[in-house]
């Protein structure tokens, strides 16, 4: 690959592709939005904006062919289409066989279980009747398909929930008892190289469901972390994966890890690498795509990263506030996402805190996540 003369697309234009862009722009290759909303994100960034919907065939395709490599910051893409432009020669990276896998939470549940990856229970259902034969309490119900940012996941604890239960074809897990929750970020280019960056550890806003803080390393013992590392490494091996990709995982009591789920693209708990770490995810999917040698993924600093969410009883137009007082503290990097309008618990950017110590970092990170608030 050449650096300013590939063609290099993405579908989607939110803050993941906004954030690869500004990684990418360092090597000078032009870089392809589609996205069905003008007003996107990435959309003021990108050397060419295309609107369209990334589920459309004709769109995708029509998309894709003018591209060199075309990869993804969202699942929920055509995959039909992008068989169709590999077969033209287009490189497509994640490949759509991996896109596939694992955009169907219940097929992606089954390749840990055909590869002896160790992950909870689980059975699969194709409707709410089904959900109700096969439900034991408390129980997990994920929809197969469509879900993001803590939607589409709910916890069943009693018969009397199944009134609120997906009617979609969706899978059952059993609740674990984990102690916390972490994710190895792990990338391989073309080549075969594999890197993956040191484990992170997520806190959960309870009523959203979504992380609210991400810690950087995480506390966990050498042995789990090991664990954790080898896991990464085998999946993006066994899938044959180009590209960058998030493993999440539940520790155990015992400090043994189950894999929650996998996304194929950056990822919400990649985006301390930005400051905290000798090359950023974004810049690190850019290198395995274009199948250049792959970064370093050491930390330089450790840190902490807050997700800023759209107050749960705003909507419209955002504010910031206090954003002035936490831009005026040492180790504090603010990222927001250009979105136009806030709604509950809407991702609307992030802030990272670094310090030399952790407990540092993290305590500095809980007094600046009082500070700010995203309303309207």
């Amino acid at each position: 690959m050449e650096f300013n003369t590939t063609k290099l697309g993405i579908l989607g234009g939110g803050q993941l592709g906004r954030m690869f862009i500004q990684s990418a722009i360092s090597y000078g290759t032009p870089i392809a939005i589609l996205d069905p909303n003008p007003h996107c994100p990435a959309a003021n960034l990108c050397d060419s904006f295309t609107q369209g919907s990334f589920q459309d065939y004709d769109a995708v395709f029509e998309f894709g062919s003018g591209l060199d490599v075309l990869t993804i910051e969202i699942e929920n893409v055509n995959t039909e289409a992008l068989y169709q432009l590999e077969r033209e020669g287009v490189k497509v990276f994640p490949q759509p066989r991996v896109i596939e896998l694992i955009k169907d939470k219940g097929i992606q549940k089954q390749f840990y279980v055909d590869n002896a990856i160790p992950t909870s229970e689980f059975v699969l259902c194709d409707s709410l009747e089904e959900v109700s034969q096969k439900a034991s309490f408390p129980i997990v119900q994920k929809m197969r398909k469509g879900g993001y940012d803590g939607k589409g996941v709910q916890i069943l604890s009693s018969p009397s929930d199944l009134e609120e239960a997906f009617d979609v074809p969706s899978l059952l897990e059993k609740k674990v008892d984990f102690v916390k929750e972490i994710s190895v970020i792990v990338a391989r280019n073309e080549a075969g190289e594999i890197r993956s960056y040191p484990t992170c550890e997520q806190e959960f806003n309870p009523e959203a469901n979504l992380v609210e803080f991400l810690f950087s390393p995480a506390k966990i013992s050498p042995e789990t972390e090991k664990s954790a590392q080898e896991i990464a490494h085998t999946i993006i091996q066994k899938l044959g994966m180009v590209g960058i990709l998030a493993v999440e995982f539940f520790v155990l009591e015992d400090g043994s890890v189950l894999v929650n789920e996998m996304a194929p693209r950056t990822h919400n708990s990649g985006h301390h690498t930005m400051e905290c770490n000798y090359t950023s995810q974004f810049e690190q999917h850019y290198r395995a795509v274009m199948n250049f040698p792959l970064g370093s993924t050491a930390i330089t600093t450790p840190g902490v990263m807050i997700n800023l969410l759209g107050d749960k009883n705003h909507v419209g137009t955002p504010v910031y506030q206090g954003m002035e007082k936490v831009m005026a503290q040492e180790g504090v990097y603010v990222h927001l996402y250009g979105k136009t309008e806030t709604k509950p618990f809407r991702k609307m950017g992030h802030i990272t805190v670094v310090d030399s110590e952790l407990d540092r970092a993290i305590e500095q990170a809980r007094e600046v996540a009082q500070e700010v608030k995203v309303v309207s």
